[in-house]
């Protein structure tokens, strides 16, 4: 059995909430729904309770989908959506430099922008 049937929403060290609001260097928390059963027989069987750091993001050329990679408290690597990192809320620790997010933040939704811009422009042009 996985842990707890309740969603993360924070503890004393990840207090702050990042939902919708992720950058590259932040330490984070969040739950993930996880299922038993077969594939299309799927029991939802808890939430497992991910940590880590932030190490890299990216959005999808096609749909400009955000993706982000993070090291997590064992040392392995996970590549999740941002979609589903999102999706139970996402916790964060504070910065010991908050200057240095903000200016990550920035960086980030300058990056966004452009990759929207540039979709609209393809299907615009009729180019997929």
């Amino acid at each position: 059995m996985w842990g707890d049937k309740k969603v993360f929403k924070g503890d004393s060290k990840y207090w702050i909430s990042a939902t919708g609001d992720a950058v590259v260097g932040d330490e984070v928390k969040f739950s993930r729904a996880v299922f038993e059963g077969s594939y299309t027989n799927p029991r939802f069987a808890g939430y497992e309770v991910i940590e880590g750091k932030i190490i890299k993001d990216s959005y999808g050329a096609d749909k400009q989908q955000h993706t982000f990679t993070l090291q997590l408290k064992d040392g392995s690597k996970m590549r999740i959506k941002g979609r589903n990192l999102y999706r139970e809320g996402l916790y964060r620790k504070e910065w010991d430099n908050g200057v240095k997010r903000k200016e990550a933040l920035e960086e980030k939704h300058n990056r966004g922008d452009a990759a929207r811009e540039k979709r609209r422009k393809r299907i615009e042009e009729g180019i997929w």
